[in-house]
C-alpha cells in the first residue's frame, strides 16, 4: 500500500491504509480522532464535515469525510474540529456556538462548527453580507436532528464579534510529495490508488488497469462502499490531472461557448453559470450541499450515467458535446449520443471524459430548469425538466426539452419539441406538447415517484413553462424553486 503524506491540523502525518478507506475511517479507526462523527455515511447529514486545503488553494473547503477517499489527502492539509482551538482559545465558530446555545445533543455539532469555520475564513479574507441565501448555502449540508437551527444561525451571525488571531497551523507549509503511483505489474487483485498528473498518464493507466475505477469527487462512487459494502480495490484518482481542471472559452462547430474540464467542481462552475446560465446556477444550489459542490464534478455526473443525474438534462437542452480521450487520441461526441441504456454509455473501455463543451446561450434564447424532489435542498431528483427555446413574435423556435427521471437515461423529449417548434405560443400548442410526452417517455415507478406521478409532473412542468411565457410579469412559482 502507498504511504499517504499530509498535514493534520498543521502536523505532518503519514499512514498506510487500503484504497477504499475514507477520511472518516482514517480519522476514527486509524488515528483515534473521534471528534468527527458518522451520521448517514452517504454525504447527506454533514456530521462528518472536515476542511481541506490543497497547495493550489487559498481557502479551506468543507467536505464530507465519510465519502472522500483518504488517499486524496496526499499532499493536502486536513483540518478537523480537534485542531480549531489555539493556545487554549476557542475558534470564533466554537465560541459563538457555545454562547448562542447552538448545540443540543451535540452529535452534529462538530460538523456544523467546521462549516462555520470555512464560512468564517471566507469572511476574514473577503468580507460580504451574511445574507439568508449565503447562510443557507454554507449550512445547507448540515442537519440538526434536534431542530436547533435558530441558535445555529445566530452563532453564524455573531462569529465576527469574537476576536481571532490566525494560528500557526493555518498557514503551515504543506509537505512536498511524490504522486501516488501503481506497481509495475498490472494485476486485477493488487490494491491500487494512482494519482496521474497528466492526461497522458491517466489514459495510459486506464488502458493498463481496465478494471480500475476512476474517482474524482467520489460523491456517488463512494456510496458503493458505505451503503453496499462493496470493496473498491483499484482506484485511479483524476483530481491531480491539471488539464481536467480548466475552463476555456472557445468555439465548436461554429458555436461559441466554453470547454469545461471534466474535473471542474460544481463550486468552481458557479461564477460561470451565474453569469451566463442563471437557471443552471440555481440548479447547482439544489444539486447538493456545499460539501458536495466542493467535491463533485461535472464530468463525474455525466460518466455516472444515472437517469436522475441533475446536470445531464440541462446539458442536453443546451446541446452540449463531450471530448472523449484515449491513449492514441480523442473524439468529440454530442452528449445526445452518449447515453445508450441504463448505466451504459458510448465511452470505450480505454477512454475517459476529458472535457465538456457548452454552447453559449444566444441573446434571444432562454433556459429554464426545474427540479422536483422530496426535499427542496440536498436531495436527488424525482423529475427534472430543462427547457431551451427562443420566442420571437409570439412564435417558439430552437426548442430543446430534456428530462431526467423519466427514462432509463437522461433524454430529449423529441415529440414534445416537435409539437412546439415553429408554433405560436398558445395553450393549444402546449397541450399538444403535453400529450406528446406520452410518446417520448414511459417512466418507471420507484421510491421517488410512481409512473403516473412522473407523467403528470412532466406535463405540469410543461404547463409551468407555458404560464411563465404567457404571463412573464406575473409570479407563477416560488422563487426558491425556480427562476
Amino acid at each position: 500500500m502507498a504511504t499517504i503524506e499530509f498535514l493534520l491540523n498543521g502536523t505532518p502525518t503519514q499512514c498506510q491504509v487500503p484504497p477504499d478507506t475514507s477520511i472518516l475511517t482514517l480519522l476514527r479507526d486509524h488515528l483515534g480522532m473521534t471528534g468527527t462523527k458518522e451520521g448517514c455515511a452517504s454525504g447527506d447529514c454533514g456530521a462528518c464535515t472536515v476542511a481541506i486545503k490543497s497547495p493550489a488553494d487559498s481557502d479551506f473547503l468543507s467536505l464530507n469525510a465519510c465519502i472522500t477517499p483518504a488517499h486524496q489527502l496526499h499532499g493536502q492539509h486536513l483540518l478537523t474540529v480537534e485542531g480549531l482551538s489555539a493556545n487554549g482559545e476557542l475558534h470564533p465558530a466554537q465560541r459563538a456556538m457555545v454562547e448562542c446555545h447552538g448545540s443540543q445533543c451535540g452529535f452534529c455539532t462538530p460538523g456544523i462548527v467546521m462549516s462555520l469555520f470555512t464560512l468564517h475564513t471566507q469572511q476574514q479574507k473577503r468580507p460580504a453580507p451574511l445574507t439568508p441565501e449565503r447562510l443557507e448555502a454554507a449550512l445547507g449540508g448540515n442537519l440538526c436532528r434536534c431542530t436547533g437551527y435558530r441558535p445555529i444561525r445566530d452563532a453564524a451571525l455573531s462569529m465576527s464579534s469574537h476576536p481571532w488571531q490566525t494560528p500557526q497551523w493555518f498557514d503551515a507549509s504543506q509537505p512536498a510529495t511524490v504522486a501516488l503511483s501503481p506497481s509495475n505489474t498490472p494485476d486485477d487483485d493488487v490494491a491500487l490508488f494512482a494519482q496521474p498528473a497528466t492526461l497522458e498518464e491517466l489514459t495510459a493507466l486506464r488502458r493498463r488497469y481496465p478494471s480500475a475505477r476512476l474517482v474524482a469527487g467520489a460523491t456517488d462512487l463512494w456510496l458503493e462502499n458505505t451503503q453496499r459494502l462493496a470493496t473498491l480495490n483499484q482506484l485511479i484518482d483524476v483530481t491531480h490531472v491539471e488539464s481536467l481542471r480548466h475552463i476555456e472559452e472557445a468555439a465548436l462547430n461554429g458555436k461559441s461557448g466554453w470547454w469545461i474540464g471534466a474535473g471542474v467542481t460544481y463550486s468552481q462552475l458557479e461564477p460561470l453559470f451565474e453569469a451566463h446560465y442563471p437557471a443552471f446556477a440555481h440548479l447547482l444550489h439544489r444539486l447538493g450541499s456545499q460539501q458536495v459542490r466542493n467535491r463533485g464534478t461535472l464530468g463525474g455526473n455525466i460518466a455516472n450515467a444515472s437517469p436522475i443525474g441533475d446536470t445531464p438534462p440541462v446539458l442536453l437542452a443546451l446541446d452540449a458535446s463531450l471530448e472523449l480521450t484515449h491513449r492514441d487520441g480523442c473524439r468529440v461526441l454530442p452528449l445526445s449520443e452518449f447515453f445508450l441504456a441504463y448505466k451504459k454509455t458510448a465511452l470505450a473501455a480505454d477512454e475517459v471524459i476529458s472535457r465538456i463543451f457548452i454552447p453559449r446561450l444566444a441573446e434571444d434564447a432562454e433556459l429554464k430548469v426545474w427540479k422536483l424532489s422530496k426535499r427542496r435542498e440536498d436531495d436527488i431528483s424525482g423529475v427534472l425538466g430543462a427547457f431551451h427555446y427562443r420566442l420571437q413574435g409570439g412564435v417558439l423556435s430552437d426548442v430543446r426539452i430534456a428530462f431526467g427521471g423519466m427514462a432509463a437515461v437522461p433524454q430529449r423529449a423529441l415529440h414534445a419539441e416537435a409539437a412546439l417548434t415553429n408554433r405560436a405560443l398558445s395553450q393549444e400548442s402546449f397541450q399538444a406538447a403535453q400529450q406528446a410526452l406520452g410518446s417520448d417517455f414511459q417512466p418507471m415507478s420507484d421510491v421517488r415517484g410512481s409512473q403516473r406521478y412522473r407523467q403528470q409532473a412532466a406535463a405540469n412542468l410543461m404547463e409551468r413553462l407555458y404560464l411563465s411565457l404567457s404571463a412573464p410579469t406575473q409570479e407563477v412559482m416560488l422563487h426558491a424553486y425556480a427562476h
